[in-house]
C-alpha cells in the first residue's frame, strides 16, 4: 500500500478523535465545535442504531477547496494561542490487540488496516509540511505489542522528526495505555501538548466500554505523572524550554455515565492537574462493534459537557454551582450559565461598576475579555448604558436581565425565557 492510501485509510475515522478547536465559524462556533444551527441538524438526522454513516461526520468549509487536505486527514484546527494550522491528525498503525466495544480500530473487526513505521511517518509529514500541505501533527497508534512498545515508536517518530529532520512546528502526541513515566517524560521533551484519552469518567463505566483497559493505573496515572513533572522538574527540559498543556476525551452516552460523573472527573482534572481541555465525543454507534445496535447520543448533550467545563475552567464555577437534574444529567434546552444565573441572578443582579472578577464572570454574555474590558473601562468612568457593555464586547441579549448599571436594571424587551 502506497503512503497516500494508508493516509487515506487512517483519515476514514480521524475525527472520532477530538484535537484542538476547528475553525468553522468565529461567529458561531460553539464551544463544542459546532453552530447552533449544525447542532439541530445533527439532532434532526441521528442515525439510528447500527448505521454508523453519519459516526464522525465533519462540518463546514467547502469540501472541493480542501479535498486533498480532507482524503489525508488534515483539518484547520485552532491552536491553544490561537493560530489556525493545517493539522495531519493520522496513526502509526490502526492494528489494535485491544477490544473496546465502541471503537472502529477494535481487535478482531474484519476492516482493513494501516501500519507506518516510526521512520516513514516522520518523512512522509516532512514532506506534507515541507509541501505545506500540513503544519502540523496529531499522532495517535492503535496499540500492537503491548502499550509500552507502542509508545516507543510513537516516541521515535517525533525523535526522529526532531531531531534529524529538525522539524520545529507543533506536535500533539498521544499517550498510549500502559505506558511508564519515562516515556511520559520523554513525550514531554518532544511535544507541545500530549493526551491521554479517560473514555469514562471512572472504572466502573470504563469496565463497560473498554473491558481491558484499567482506569486508575492505565489511563488516570499518565495524566498525574505528567503534572507530576511539569510541578516538580524545570520548564528548560520541556520542548522549546515548556512543558505541554495536557488534554483528554470522554465518550458520551454509550454506557449509562450522567453528566456529574463526567463532570467530577472533568473538575479534578481541570482542578489539580491542570488540564488544558476535555473533549466530549457524543457516541455514535459503529458497525461490527458489540455497541452497533445502541441508539447515538444527542449532540446537544455534548454542547452542554462543553459549556459546563469552560464554567469549571474559565468562569470560577465549582461543581456544586452546575445545574443537575435529580438524574445526575444537565438540562438539554438551556445553557448551564444562563440556568444558574436564573436562579441566583434574577433578584440579586450583579452591579457591572462594582462587582469583581469573580462576580462579573458569573455573568451570562460576559466572558474573560469581557470582564478584562469592563474593569479597565470602569477606571475612566461609570457604565450607564447597555450600548456602553456592548462597545466592550459582552453580549448584552444575554447579560441584560441580570445586571445593574449604575444602580439600575437596564431597559430591555427581548426575554432569555
Amino acid at each position: 500500500m502506497d503512503t497516500a492510501s494508508k493516509l487515506q485509510l487512517l483519515a476514514d475515522n480521524s475525527s472520532l478523535e477530538p484535537t484542538e478547536e476547528r475553525r468553522i465559524d468565529p461567529t458561531q462556533l460553539a464551544p463544542c465545535g459546532h453552530s447552533p444551527a449544525e447542532l439541530k441538524l445533527f439532532a434532526a438526522e441521528l442515525p439510528s442504531p447500527g448505521n454508523a454513516a453519519s459516526a464522525g461526520r465533519t462540518v463546514g468549509g467547502d469540501v472541493t477547496l480542501k479535498a486533498k487536505q480532507d482524503s489525508l486527514g488534515i483539518h484547520h484546527a485552532v491552536m491553544p494561542g490561537g493560530k489556525t494550522i493545517a493539522l495531519l491528525k493520522t496513526m502509526l498503525t490502526s492494528a489494535c490487540e485491544r477490544d473496546c466495544y465502541y471503537c472502529p480500530f477494535r481487535a478482531g473487526r474484519d476492516f482493513r488496516r494501516a501500519t507506518f513505521k516510526p521512520d516513514e511517518m516522520a518523512k512522509t509529514f516532512n514532506e506534507l509540511q515541507r509541501s505545506r500541505v500540513a503544519e502540523g501533527l496529531f499522532l495517535s497508534s492503535g496499540i500492537a505489542g503491548g502499550g509500552i512498545r507502542t509508545q516507543d515508536r510513537l516516541i521515535d517518530t517525533i525523535d526522529v522528526l526532531r531531531n534529524k529532520l529538525h522539524y520545529r512546528g507543533y506536535v500533539h502526541l498521544k499517550i498510549m495505555p500502559g505506558t511508564e513515566r519515562d516515556q511520559v517524560l520523554r513525550a514531554m521533551q518532544l511535544s507541545d501538548r500530549i493526551s491521554i484519552n479517560l473514555e469514562a469518567p471512572n472504572s466502573r463505566r470504563l469496565a463497560d466500554l473498554a473491558p481491558h483497559k484499567m482506569f486508575l493505573e492505565e489511563l488516570l496515572k499518565p495524566l498525574q505523572w505528567a503534572e507530576e513533572i511539569r510541578r516538580t522538574q524545570p520548564a528548560r527540559l520541556g520542548w522549546n524550554g515548556k512543558w505541554p498543556s495536557l488534554t483528554t476525551q470522554f465518550v458520551v452516552g454509550a454506557v449509562g455515565e450522567n453528566d456529574l460523573e463526567i463532570l467530577s472527573t472533568t473538575a479534578y482534572l481541570t482542578k489539580q492537574l491542570r488540564l488544558a481541555r476535555a473533549y466530549f465525543s457524543a457516541f455514535n454507534p459503529v458497525k461490527d462493534t458489540p455497541l452497533e445496535n445502541h441508539a447515538p447520543e444527542n449532540p446537544w448533550r455534548e454542547h452542554r459537557l462543553y459549556q459546563s467545563s469552560f464554567l469549571l475552567r474559565d468562569y470560577g464555577f465549582d461543581l456544586e454551582d452546575l445545574p443537575f437534574l435529580q438524574n445526575g444529567y444537565l438540562p438539554l434546552d438551556i445553557d448551564p450559565k444562563i440556568a444558574w444565573a436564573k436562579q441566583n441572578l434574577v433578584e440579586q443582579p450583579i452591579e457591572v461598576n462594582r462587582a469583581d472578577r469573580r462576580e462579573l464572570l458569573r455573568v451570562p454574555g460576559i466572558g474573560p475579555k469581557g470582564v478584562d474590558a469592563i474593569l479597565v473601562a470602569r477606571r475612566k468612568g461609570l457604565l450607564r448604558e447597555l450600548k456602553d457593555l456592548k462597545a466592550l464586547g459582552v453580549i448584552i441579549a444575554r447579560a441584560a436581565p441580570f445586571v445593574l448599571l449604575d444602580g439600575k436594571r437596564p431597559l430591555w424587551q427581548l426575554s432569555l425565557w
